[in-house]
Order: C-alpha cells, then structure tokens, then sequence
C-alpha cells in the first residue's frame, strides 16, 4: 500500500472510530454511566460508574479501529482470492462480514454476560428481556416487512397481521395439540406464508396510495378476527398458559428435572431468558442473511426492478405477479416467526398486541433505517424500541422533577420528534445507499484492457 493510501486508511479508521466512540458515549451514559440507586434511607441517588462508562467506550473505539485497519483490508484481500462459485462458508462469511462489523456483531453476542455482570441475576432478567429479545424480536420484522417496502416497493401497512397470525398459530397449536417449540417455528411461518400469498392476490393491480390502504384494511381484518371469533381465539381475554419452550426437551423450571438441577446450576429465571435470546439472535441473523441472498438471486433482482419502475419490469418480460407474491410470502413468513417466538415468550397473547400502531412501528423502522439496507433497519430498530423501553428506566427523573413524573408518557413525544429531526437530516434514512445486487467486475476489467491497448 502506497503512503498515500495509508494516510486516507488511517484518516478514515480515526473518523470512524471517532463516530462510534460518540454513538457509544451517547448510549452507555444513561445505561453504564449513571446508575439510581437507594441509600440507607431508601430514597433514590444517582451514582456515577465513570472509569467502567471509559472502559466500554475505548472497547468500542479499538473495535472500530482494528476493523478498520486491519479486518477490513483482510476481508477485501480474501474477497479478491474467492472465486464467483466459491464454497458456501466463504461467501456466507463474506456477506456477514461486509454488511455487519465485527465488533457489533460480537457485543450482541455477549450481551447477556454483560447485563449479567453489572447488575445482577436480577437486573439481566429485566435487561436481556426487555432490550436484548424485545429489540430482536422487532429487527426481525423490519427485516422481514424490508423485503416488501425496501426490496419489492409494495407499501404494507397490515404487517401486524402476519406477527398475529404467527403468534396465534403457535399459541393454538402448542396448547391443543402439544407441540413443541421448534415444531411450530416452522409451521408458524408457513401459515403466515400462506396469508401473504392471500393478501398478494387482491392487491396484484394495486399500487402506492391503494395499495397501502388495502394493506391496512387487510390488518384490521385479521384484528377483528381475533377479537370477534371467541371460541377459537377467546376474543378480547386472550390466551394463556401457552406452553413455554424448553431446552430440547428440558424444561426452565424449579423441579428435579429442570435445565439448573440437570445441570447442577441455582435455579434462576435467567437461563431462560438468555435461550431465548440467543434464539432469536440466531433467526434474526438466518433473516438477513437469507434476505442478502434472495437480493442476489433472480427473485431479488427481480423485486429491484419492480420497485424502481413496475411497467419496466413488466416490458422486461418479468413476471410481476410472482414477483410480488414471493415478497409478500416470504416477508409474512418472517413475520410469523417473530409472531410464534413473541407467543412462546409471552405465555400469554391478545388483540391488542396487534393494533395498527404495531405496523406503524415497523414501517417507521424501515424507513428510518434506509429501505433495503438491513444495517440500517437494524440500528433503527435498536434506537427505537431501545430508547423507548430505556425511558422505563428512568426512575431517578421523579427525584428531580417531581414524584407525579412519568417519563413513560413523554416516549411517544420523544419519539416523533425523533423522526422529524432524522426525516429532515436523512431524508432517505439512516443508510440511504444500498450496494447493488450485481456487480460487473470482469466486463470492467476487460473493457479497461481493451481501452490501454487502444482497441476502445
């Protein structure tokens, strides 16, 4: 590498250091850096954990600097070495690395460890539960509802219904007929698959503005199914006592035959809470890398073309209807299985985790993040659902402003105002570029060939 080329790497591995390290101050203060606790006459303090708040920070910015300087050089070298039909393994690593650093990846892996070590047996509950698996629960459906918005260009905003079908599928199932978690996983996603394709036919000569409303009378519909059809959905009470997964097969519980007695372990709620974390984090992480090959294939390239210009795509000689039926099939299948693992985390299921605010959630996802760009609905989610559940936390705010401060009525404030600022800043979304699903390397290489000998 010439020095000039050396020089720009170095600037740009301080840039992006500098950038992470600020997103990472911003967001360990209020959880790392400024903890509320009760002293001896059990009024609410606030404590500092400064020198622990530093630590965390220069991790972020090393991982940044190290990616940058030396892991993403290194990547480039082996993608250069990799052939077009290389081994699966390679192009699967290359894919994830390229589309999420290394350092996140690895923070969310060890993010259970870490709640556990700063608060407790008793805080990680709380913290894997209501950040860790409720933020990947809702990457998941932005991924899912990106194939349709970001990739495919059909504006839906009745996603909710498949997350509901999902959610009842499992509930139903698992309680008449006993079956197990990692049975019904499956099979939720198929009958969401199932009412995508449903909902693709009614819609197939619709688009922009009409489309979005049949999209969302279609998510009332299923809603007031739920509500209305009582012997089968128990109406507005919901279900209950749904069937908790197990660890193939061993139950999270304080018996004899329980995950802690079988492994010699106290019994504590929390290794559940961590299975299902890293449950989740496994189908988030099959979601988008099957979603980054799907842009690669025909079908992909194919919901490019219908997104960009649908009369194009159709002199193209592309079929439109099957193309919009896949993404409808395939990100409803997603949805359901977000739906079926929200069930078996809940125990418990109603109508009114599926109204409309739940789609506008996940629309304001994906368009926040940059449509089609997975990174970029995934860091919005993590600052969506994060900061709202975080202003539950907030405990110590009723000590400066008043004992009848409830921050939680202030998250809806926060949160458009939120949107408008990142509207006005980004108008296309955090990530607003997206890499092209196929890149002509050797054509170049070959035209340049031709232009320096002289044959251009």
């Amino acid at each position: 590498m010439s020095d000039a080329g050396a020089g720009t790497t170095a600037r740009r591995a301080v840039k992006d250091a500098s950038v992470w390290g600020a997103v990472a101050l911003a967001v360990f203060v209020p959880l790392i850096g400024l903890q509320a606790v009760q002293d001896i006459r059990g009024e609410l303090v606030l404590e500092t954990r400064w020198p622990l708040l530093a630590a965390l920070v220069a991790m972020v910015v090393g991982g940044s600097l190290l990616n940058t300087l030396l892991i993403a050089p290194w990547r480039e070298r082996r993608a250069r070495r990799v052939p077009v039909g290389g081994g699966a393994p390679a192009r699967l690593a290359a894919a994830v690395a390229r589309r999420f650093p290394p350092f996140a990846i690895g923070f969310v892996v060890v993010f259970p460890f870490l709640a556990l070590w700063l608060t407790g047996f008793q805080g990680a509950v709380k913290w894997i539960d209501n950040f860790g698996i409720q933020i990947l629960i809702y990457v998941m459906l932005g991924f899912g509802l990106n194939i349709v918005v970001g990739l495919a260009g059909l504006l839906d905003l009745g996603y909710v219904a498949f997350y509901a079908v999902g959610a009842y599928s499992y509930a139903l199932l698992a309680k008449e007929f006993g079956f197990s978690f990692f049975t019904l996983l499956p099979l939720a996603g198929i009958l969401a698959a199932f009412w995508g394709i449903m909902l693709g036919f009614p819609v197939l000569r619709l688009r922009g503005d009409y489309l979005a409303i049949v999209t969302l009378a279609f998510g009332e519909i299923i809603r007031l199914v739920l509500i209305n059809w009582v012997p089968v959905t128990n109406g507005y009470a919901g279900i209950g006592g749904i069937p908790r997964p197990t660890f193939f097969g061993i139950p999270f519980n304080a018996s004899s035959e329980g995950f802690a007695a079988v492994f010699g372990l106290p019994f504590s709620p929390i290794y559940r809470g961590m299975f299902l974390y890293y449950i989740i984090l496994a189908l988030a992480l099959l979601t988008a890398f099957v979603t980054m090959r799907l842009r690669r294939l025909p079908i992909g390239r194919a919901w490019e073309a219908l997104r960009e210009d649908e009369i194009a795509c159709r002199s193209l000689g592309i079929d439109t209807t099957t193309t919009k039926l896949t993404a409808f099939a395939i990100g409803a299948m997603f949805g359901g299985f977000a739906g079926s693992f929200f069930a078996a985390r809940q125990g418990f299921i109603s109508p009114e985790s599926f109204t409309f605010m739940e789609s506008a959630t996940i629309v304001a996802i994906v368009v926040l993040g940059g449509m089609g760009s997975q990174i970029g609905v995934a860091i919005a989610a993590v600052a969506m659902i994060g900061g709202t559940e975080l202003l539950r936390e907030l405990d110590f705010l009723k000590e400066i402003f008043g004992r009848e401060f409830d921050p939680t009525q202030y998250r809806m404030l926060l949160f458009g105002f939120g949107m408008v600022v990142i509207m006005i800043w980004k108008p296309r979304g955090l990530i607003s570029t997206r890499s092209p699903s196929v890149f002509l390397k050797e054509r170049k290489a070959v035209s340049g060939s031709l232009v320096k000998e002289g044959h251009g």
